[in-house]
Parts: structure tokens; C-alpha cells; sequence
């Protein structure tokens, strides 16, 4: 880094199972590119419930808002121990409302050539926010919408 770059405050979550390897290598690459990150590390999935019982910490979102930037690795929310999905929780908390997924060929030559798309997916309603809603058709007083 540059004695003239500015620093700029993200929060770390490694995550669980092969998060932080996955985490550290993104690391490796930003720091490569000296970008200019300072990271505060923080617990969450089985490490937060390890530490704390919690699987997303106060302190992790508090540090989340503080920066106001956040890489996270995957994360495991607990089965059968009463806790909400974090993702979930993650995206309600902070208001994330659309997942951007850009698609673009980057081999020419292949089966699918010359693709540029970007899919949106919405994130706070529906399926996406464990708020999935039941309607009756015909005999079926659950189906899924």
C-alpha cells in the first residue's frame, strides 16, 4: 500500500467449512493488489455459536454497520438449535435487497458464446426471506408460491 492510499474499514467473517480458505485467499488477492483494506475480524456461523451461542454475534453486526462493508465467507446456521438462517438475517438487518449476479463469457468458443446478463434476485419477500406463503389449489392446502 501506498503511503498516499486511504484506508478503508471492512469487516472479516472467515465463515465455516472451507470459508476461510476461501476468505484468505481473496485476501491474498486484494492484498496483492494493495487494496487498501483494514479488516476488523469477526465470529459468526459455528464459530459464533462456539464462542458466544449466537451464530451471528451483536458484535458482528455492530461492526457491520460501523464499516459499512463486509466479506464474509460461508456460513453454517446451526439445524435444530432455534436459530434463523444468517444469511437471512443478514440481508433483513442491513436491508440488502437485491442479490446482482453478472454472467459473462470470458472463453469465446464454447457451447454458450458471447453471454453478457445480469441476473437481479430480490432478497427481503418470498422464498429468498424464509417467508414463503401457502395458498389452497384444488385439494392441496399447501402449495407453495
Amino acid at each position: 500500500m501506498t503511503a498516499h492510499s486511504k484506508t478503508i474499514p471492512a469487516t472479516l467473517i472467515p465463515g465455516d467449512g472451507i470459508g476461510p480458505e476461501i476468505v484468505e485467499s481473496v485476501i491474498e488477492i486484494l492484498d496483492a493488489v494493495e487494496a487498501p483494506f483494514v479488516w476488523d475480524r469477526q465470529l459468526a456461523g459455528m464459530a459464533g455459536v462456539d464462542a458466544v451461542n449466537d451464530p451471528l454475534p451483536k458484535q458482528t453486526i455492530e461492526s457491520i454497520r460501523r464499516t459499512g462493508l463486509a466479506l464474509k465467507g460461508p456460513l453454517t446456521t446451526p439445524v435444530g438449535g432455534g436459530f434463523k438462517s444468517i444469511n437471512v438475517t443478514l440481508r433483513q438487518e442491513f436491508g440488502l435487497f437485491a442479490n446482482l449476479r453478472p454472467t459473462k463469457t470470458i472463453v469465446p468458443g464454447g457451447r454458450f458464446d458471447d453471454i453478457d446478463l445480469v441476473l437481479f434476485r430480490e432478497n427481503l419477500e418470498g422464498y429468498y426471506a424464509a417467508m414463503e406463503h401457502y395458498i389452497p389449489v384444488g385439494e392441496d392446502p399447501k402449495v407453495l408460491l
